[in-house]
């Protein structure tokens, strides 16, 4: 409801065409993607399917899974990982 009623047929058309996992061929640039093993919004498994999709374009994909958290992470030891692997990724593809 929140993007649409994918009842209407229209709306169900431009979700679809919207749709991040039906445009991952398009993602040529290296991606990070980063997913709580625990989010009641975004199953990891969406996750797991994005990388999986995104690397069969030959694309690099680092995926980050924290499994103690949910839709963000909020423990301290998570929040520093992720913040220090974002700037490996940042370091990796965007300052070489």
């Amino acid at each position: 409801m929140e993007y649409g009623d994918e009842r209407d047929p229209k709306m169900r058309e431009f979700l679809e065409r919207i749709a991040p996992y039906n445009n991952a061929k398009n993602i040529t640039k290296p991606l990070f993607v980063i997913a709580g093993k625990n989010d009641p919004r975004v199953p990891s498994s969406e996750s797991e399917q994005m990388v999986q999709m995104v690397r069969q374009n030959g694309t690099p994909v680092w995926w980050l899974l924290g499994k103690n958290e949910g839709h963000g992470f909020r423990k301290k030891q998570n929040i520093d990982y992720q913040f220090y692997a974002t700037v490996m990724f940042v370091q990796e593809y965007l300052m070489k």
